[in-house]
């Protein structure tokens, strides 16, 4: 429990009249961030980051990547939260969002175990009427990411959200970006795989002649 203690900060923020007791955790043994701090907030308080000002000891604190204790934060100091949070309504259409970005990462799973075993073929050591149909296999999977990932653009694209929704803006765009990445690394893969179809074919045109 002794490392525990050095990466994680409990502190009492301040909301309203309401006062939560938060517990701050710190990334992969590393000591916690204000963005860590702020992440948790937003979890217990529902005021999202963007729109959250925290204030200690009279400060407003803003530098997301500095650690607490050079804020001069630490185990059971008090802070002051001040900032709107999301409508309910809001709120409901970033579940939304993030229902398509846990779908969004389990379709690029699929996809980077395709890749791995397209590698996998391409130096392995398969009978070449095996890789071919491996590679139609491969083929397939890919085709199947694809449409997923078009179908997630298609969701979002059929959000719609008043002016005031800025979370579910930002989001959106970023997941947009995220999927048409994801697109361009479907293609890619697809290409490599009819690539190394030419190549078995060629290379039995020549055993047959």
């Amino acid at each position: 429990a002794e490392d525990m203690a050095e990466n994680t900060v409990t502190v009492t923020v301040t909301y309203g009249t309401a006062k939560h007791s938060i517990n701050v955790a710190g990334q992969e043994n590393q000591e916690p961030l204000l963005k860590d701090l702020a992440e948790a907030v937003a979890g217990v308080t529902g005021v999202p980051v963007p729109s959250q000002k925290l204030i200690f000891k009279g400060k407003s604190l803003r530098e997301m990547d500095q650690p607490l204790s050079g804020f001069g934060i630490k185990q059971g100091c008090k802070l002051m939260l001040i900032g709107k949070r999301n409508s309910p309504e809001e709120e409901l259409e970033l579940k939304k969002l993030k229902d398509i970005e846990k779908s969004v990462e389990q379709t690029t799973k699929k996809l980077e175990k395709v890749d791995g075993e397209l590698t996998g073929l391409k130096n392995g050591f398969l009978a070449k009427d095996l890789q071919a149909e491996a590679l139609n296999k491969l083929d397939q999977r890919v085709k199947g990411a694809a449409e997923q990932f078009m179908k997630f653009l298609e969701q979002m694209d059929a959000m719609t959200f008043p002016e005031n929704f800025n979370d579910c803006r930002m989001k959106r765009k970023g997941l947009v970006k995220t999927v048409q990445a994801c697109l361009a690394q479907c293609d890619k893969i697809e290409a490599g795989i009819s690539d190394h179809l030419a190549k078995i074919q060629s290379k039995n045109l020549a055993l047959a002649e």
